[in-house]
């Protein structure tokens, strides 16, 4: 598919390599019962999970600050299920939730098998939009971060994906041009659209079951990797 050129792999991290919903879900687990907070956790999760996607595409373009949120999102979920939680008892929550989520590990389906199978092959890297001081946690946490020569993260870069920069400054930090690099990432839009404005080539992991597109190859499960490359 990519006649031997491709030299370099970019990875998206949450939702790509990292499970970011059981890790999230193990750590609201543990939050909201150290707090008491009495919520049916599968409730709560079913609103919050657009909720955070919302305001992660809000942080994405600008729009809000880390800080907002952390906060908002939270904030949201729990006066959309009428649980009534204090101000301060959310920032609580928001600090603890970061606290504790790189501590939970588990990794998407066949994600070591495949770093295992590209490593000796090509030069693996993250471009990620992450928070800095989690996003290497969650690496060294999960036993995955010495597959990575390069860990590129939005509060490096100073802007976030899909913004072209970002992958510039990947591309740089790795020595590569961007026709011998791939980026494999769930999202569409920071991902997929993102790096192929900066001419990468890209390759959808579509993990949340979005529509078919015509932008790049669409695979459902990582292992799949191991028959394109």
């Amino acid at each position: 598919m990519f006649n031997g050129q491709i030299s370099d792999i970019f990875f998206d991290l949450d939702h790509t390599l990292w499970d970011f919903d059981r890790n999230s879900e193990l750590t609201f687990d543990k939050i909201l019962k150290d707090n008491q907070i009495n919520v049916v956790l599968k409730d709560f999760l079913e609103v919050y999970m657009p909720i955070n996607l919302e305001f992660w595409k809000l942080y994405r373009e600008n729009k809000i600050d880390k800080a907002e949120l952390r906060f908002q999102r939270l904030r949201r979920t729990f006066d959309a299920i009428g649980t009534t939680v204090s101000d301060k008892l959310i920032n609580v929550l928001a600090d603890e939730y970061i606290e504790h989520l790189s501590s939970f590990t588990h990794l998407m389906d066949h994600t070591v098998e495949v770093l295992e199978y590209l490593a000796p092959k090509y030069k693996l890297h993250i471009i990620t939009n992450g928070f800095q001081e989690i996003q290497e946690k969650k690496l060294k946490g999960s036993n995955i971060h010495g597959y990575f020569d390069q860990i590129i993260d939005s509060e490096i870069a100073g802007v976030k994906k899909p913004h072209p920069y970002i992958f510039e400054l990947a591309l740089n930090k790795a020595n590569v041009a961007p026709q011998n690099s791939l980026m494999i990432g769930d999202s569409l839009e920071a991902d997929i659209i993102g790096a192929k404005s900066a001419g990468l080539h890209t390759l959808h992991f579509n993990a949340h079951k979005e529509s078919p597109h015509e932008f790049c190859t669409i695979i459902d499960s990582l292992i799949e990797i191991k028959s394109i490359l």
